[in-house]
This record gives C-alpha cells, sequence and structure tokens, in this order.
C-alpha cells in the first residue's frame, strides 16, 4: 500500500518545516538575521497509464491517464532576503546597512565572509573587528589617542584628536553585493561564504552599483515576524497529524485485509 510511504513521506516534510520555523524563532532578536522558508516538491510519479495512451476497447486517444504520486520531497530551504527594522543603539562603532550588500570580513583560515551584522568592536591595538573577532576589510586601525569617531553614510571612518580642529580620514568600509544572494552559503555566527550558485563578490563602495550605504548608531533588527511563524508552525503541525491521520487508516485498511477469512 502506497499510502504509508506517501504520508510518511508528509510528515517527514512538515518535520523539516516545523525545524526550519523553530530556527527563524530561536533568531528572532538576532542582529541582521533574515528568515528562511522551507520549499518543497513532488516526488516522480509511476505511470500506470500515460496519458495520449490509445484505448485498447475504443481506440481513442486518452486525455489524462493515470498517474501515481509517490509523496513529497524537499525542494530547498531558501532565505527571505528583507531588510529588517533599525533600532538606535548610539555605538560609534554600531553599523546597519540600509539597503542590498554585506561587510567583508577575513576569517581564520583566510578566507573571505560576509556578514549584515554591524555590531563592531575595536582590538586592543585598535583594529577593527567583528564581535567574534574578524577583521573588517579594508583593514582599519583607529589610533589609541582617539577621542571619538565618526562613520558617513558612504562608509568614511574619521577620527578626532585632541588640539585639532578637523578630523582625520583613517579609512573607507566597503560592502560586498552577489548575483545571487540567496546562493549564499550560511556557516553560522551571523556569517556567509560565497558559493557557485551566489557568484562572486562584487565590492564597492556604499551607495555605488546598488550597493546600499551605512547609518551609524544603529543596528539591523531580524526580519523574522513572530505572528507569521506562528501561524505557520500551527500549519505544519495540523499537516503532520494529518498525515499521521492517512497512516492510520492506511493501516486500519491492511489490518482488514488480513482479516479476511
Amino acid at each position: 500500500m502506497r499510502a504509508l510511504s506517501i504520508a510518511a513521506t508528509g510528515m517527514s516534510a512538515q518535520q523539516m518545516r516545523v525545524e526550519v520555523i523553530s530556527n527563524n524563532l530561536a533568531n528572532m532578536n538576532t542582529t541582521g538575521y533574515n528568515t528562511r522558508r522551507a520549499e518543497f516538491a513532488d516526488l516522480h510519479y509511476q505511470q500506470a497509464t500515460r496519458p495520449g495512451t490509445i484505448s485498447s476497447t475504443t481506440g481513442a486517444q486518452l486525455p489524462t491517464g493515470v498517474q501515481l504520486g509517490l509523496g513529497v520531497r524537499p525542494a530547498s530551504v531558501s532565505m527571505n532576503v528583507a531588510q529588517g527594522a533599525l533600532s538606535q543603539t548610539g555605538g560609534d562603532l554600531d553599523l546597519a546597512i540600509e539597503g542590498d550588500g554585506f561587510i567583508e570580513v577575513t576569517l581564520p583560515s583566510g578566507q573571505s565572509g560576509y556578514t549584515r551584522d554591524g555590531a563592531l568592536k575595536r582590538t586592543g591595538e585598535g583594529q577593527i573587528v567583528t564581535s567574534d573577532g574578524h577583521p573588517v576589510v579594508p583593514d582599519i586601525t583607529i589610533p589609541a589617542d582617539t577621542q571619538s569617531i565618526s562613520i558617513n553614510a558612504a562608509g568614511e571612518v574619521y577620527g578626532y584628536f585632541r588640539d585639532q580642529v578637523e578630523p582625520q580620514l583613517l579609512g573607507q568600509l566597503s560592502l560586498a553585493g552577489f548575483a545571487n544572494v540567496k546562493g549564499l552559503e550560511a556557516i553560522g555566527s551571523n556569517l556567509f561564504v560565497e558559493s557557485a550558485a551566489s557568484g562572486p563578490a562584487l565590492v564597492g563602495e556604499p551607495g555605488t552599483d546598488g550597493l546600499g550605504t551605512f547609518r551609524q548608531g544603529y543596528l539591523e533588527d531580524s526580519s523574522v515576524d513572530a505572528v507569521r511563524e506562528i501561524t505557520q508552525l500551527i500549519e505544519a503541525q495540523r499537516g503532520y497529524e494529518m498525515n499521521s491521520k492517512v497512516i492510520t487508516a492506511a493501516d486500519q485498511m491492511l489490518g482488514a485485509t488480513t482479516q479476511l477469512r
């Protein structure tokens, strides 16, 4: 009886959907987090009678045929690319990206990573890094005697020093864009790395080539909509229950068959 295996694929799909939703809810307060969505596709079909087959009884061409579906399979877990709300923090190294783009960082392996988490810090040597200590690209160092810093929309970092009226330009932050943002590979800690699906990074100055701009003193909130996620969680739970009912019904039918005399 195919119903048992078909319903099992349905239960597995709904379980995966619940796992994706739970991850979204767990990251509802994660800076710059974009929600994920589980997507599914039907499995292949068993062609009992192909459409267009000539009927042996009437000689007419069958308009539909008999195609028996064998269940559902996961197709992808895609990222919903959406700008989260901006929250004011007042931090001089807190940067929100308004628009498209990622901050490039250098991972311990030497590989480039990309993030929208603009909660930057500086080391004891004054180097600008992420919360996990990954250096920001391009490398910018803030002198120890800097009184304050200012970062404009174009990513230019200015330092203010004692006994100097004019600020000093310390460097300029860049942004990286991708042809297919959904193709980036998430590695955790708010970081992504490029993949064959995303295409190479297109690095440029903020505000050019379709890239966004910086806003100092703000951070981008998660784009998770808790009400929507809870609604989808209820739908997934009901879908799981319905597929389990199909297994129960199929089991009862098999039980009735074995009890025939």
